[in-house]
This record gives C-alpha cells, structure tokens and sequence, in this order.
C-alpha cells in the first residue's frame, strides 16, 4: 500500500514517518513471551556480526520503495486487535532509528504489549524508550575481550554495560541471550560471560544454538550442538540465573 501523504516546502517528515522498516512478521509466538506478536524490523546495525541472520538489515537506508512504511503498520495492527496482543521491534538495531519512542508509543495507544530487541548500541535511547515498553531481549554477543572481534570490529563493549545497568535498574521484564558461533566462541568464554551477567544481577539468561549462515560452509550442527551441550557449563549456568535454558 501506498501512501498518500508527500512532503513539499512547508511540511517536512517527522521522525516517525522517516522509520524504515525492513520487513515484518505478521504472527509470531516465539518473539515476545507469553504474547502472540507482530515483529517489525527495522533497518539499520552499527555492527557486522559474523552470525547475522538479517544481513540485509545492517544499512541505514533502502534501496528500492519499501514494503512496509509505519502507517501500513499501523493500519495492519489495528485490523489485527484480538488476534495479536504485542508487537516487537527488532532489527537490525531498533535503537538507531530516531522515530523509534514515537513509533512505540504509537503502537501502545492502539492498546498493545511492546517489546525491543537490541544489542545495547545505544544506552541513552534505550532509557528514553525504556519506561513505555513491557520486555526487552537484549543480546549480549561476547566476553569484553572478545566483543570487538565478534561485532565485527567495534568496541561496543561499554556500551552495552551501561545498557544492561539501565535494565537491571528499570524494573522492566527483561532477558539476556548469547548466539552460541563455535568459531568465534569457546567453552570458557561462556563461562566467563555466564559469571559476569550473574554478578550483574541478572536473572534471566539463555544460550542460543548457532544456526550456520549461507556463508559459513564449514560449521557443522555437531559442532554448533556441542557447544550449547557441554554438562558442565549447562550446571554452571542453571546454578547462576533464576531462569535458564538453551534455545535450538
């Protein structure tokens, strides 16, 4: 659907117009807990993770006219009430596009559960968002000395430190994960990571099983299940979080 609403001289696009939305599922149970949701995805990552599975979603921009704009979205979201209850904006990374707090309050006033996936790129505008969301998955990609290896060279570490102490502080629902990519991660370094979120305060974690990109001809499953599988570690983690479980 098009819309007809054009800029010209004297009225320029808002924030919210200018969201750039990648793609959207129109029913998701495994995306939002407890919730049947919608998941827009939003266009635009600081990061060049090797495990990505939205690579397509990494530029800030679109190179042709979009599927989806916001106001389609939001026509859908209200011919969808009573079949969804939440909507998720994920990425990507939601946190880089400026429309994002409108468009979550958007979405609230049509009476939806909100949640947000992130990596934590942006601290400050995860805790101007944070107070009109219901759950946030942040991903957590690594132990500090590996995180610039693993985001595809930048040193976000700190960063997302200071996301995780805005979290812990909101009182908001919130869970950590780890995609589990054998090449890039050890057995010790899920130890490492799993005491450092502990010690944080954290009380929900989860590994995540690494699903071979396109790219990547020679990760065998074998080799992405051992590493989720490992006895030691998986007691380890069970002793250290309220809830924990390993993803497939």
């Amino acid at each position: 659907m098009r819309t007809n609403w054009r800029p010209n001289k004297t009225n320029k696009m808002s924030d919210i117009q200018k969201l750039l939305i990648g793609d959207v599922c129109s029913f998701s149970i495994v995306d939002f807990p407890c919730h049947i949701a919608a998941v827009a995805f939003l266009q635009g990552c600081p990061w060049r993770c090797p495990f990505c599975y939205n690579k397509s979603l990494q530029p800030l921009r679109q190179e042709q006219e979009p599927s989806w704009t916001f106001e389609k979205f939001l026509l859908f979201l209200q011919r969808r009430k009573g079949v969804l209850d939440g909507v998720v904006f994920s990425g990507g990374e939601p946190l880089m596009q400026k429309g994002l707090l409108d468009a979550v309050k958007s979405v609230k006033k049509l009476g939806y559960h909100v949640g947000l996936h992130t990596g934590g790129y942006k601290p400050n505008a995860l805790k101007a968002v944070l107070e009109h969301l219901d759950w946030v998955g942040l991903d957590i990609k690594a132990p500090q000395a590996k995180y610039k290896a693993v985001t595809g060279g930048f040193d976000a570490f700190e960063e997302v430190k200071k996301s995780l102490n805005v979290l812990v502080q909101s009182g908001v629902h919130f869970e950590c994960r780890t995609t589990c990519d054998p090449r890039l991660l050890s057995l010790d370094d899920l130890f490492e990571l799993g005491k450092f979120l502990k010690n944080a305060g954290i009380k929900e974690y989860y590994l995540q099983k690494y699903r071979p990109t396109d790219e990547d001809k020679s990760t065998t499953d074998a080799k992405a299940e051992a590493l989720v599988s490992d006895e030691n570690l998986i007691r380890f983690l069970r002793s250290s979080f309220e809830i924990f479980d390993v993803r497939r």
